[in-house]
């Protein structure tokens, strides 16, 4: 169980900050939520605090962990499937997963193959929204604002390419 103050990822949503637990009824049924600010803007979302787990929801990675998303940038990317649609696929559900570590490759092969050959407007969206997701977390991992998390992301992105 989360508190209050505890930042937190809501996969495909983002990581936020936890700001209060309320109870609300909603179409009859009554359940706790975590009210949760997304850190890339002034959204609030709730989250049924009895599906947690099955949504996902997880810490955020801790200090001592960050230097793992370096790591990532550093390695060389490795062969992406071929077949668009089944990367595309791929990509969708380890986004859904919510592991920052498999985001920041998305957002790390993405980043290579449109600089090698422009992508499909579908991957650019992916590109886009894995971006989002990583900023939203090393935010908060870093204690800093949107856009200095993406000068700081795009220094090490810039690492291997």
């Amino acid at each position: 169980m989360f508190k209050i103050g505890d930042k937190i990822v809501y996969p495909m949503h983002g990581a936020g900050i936890i700001e209060s637990i309320e109870e609300k009824e909603i179409l009859g049924v009554k359940n706790k939520y975590y009210i949760m600010k997304i850190s890339l803007d002034d959204m609030r979302v709730m989250i049924p605090i009895n599906n947690i787990e099955s949504l996902g929801i997880r810490k955020i990675i801790e200090d001592d962990e960050e230097h793992k998303i370096t790591e990532i940038f550093k390695k060389s990317v490795f062969d992406m499937e071929k077949n668009w649609s089944k990367r595309y696929r791929q990509n969708e559900i380890a986004m859904r997963n919510g592991d920052v570590f498999e985001i920041a490759e998305i957002v790390r092969n993405l980043m290579a193959a449109d600089r090698a050959k422009k992508l499909s407007a579908g991957e650019k969206k992916i590109l886009i929204n894995a971006r989002q997701l990583l900023v939203s977390e090393l935010m908060l991992v870093w204690n800093v604002d949107r856009e200095q998390a993406e000068v700081k992301l795009d220094k090490i992105a810039d690492i291997n390419s």
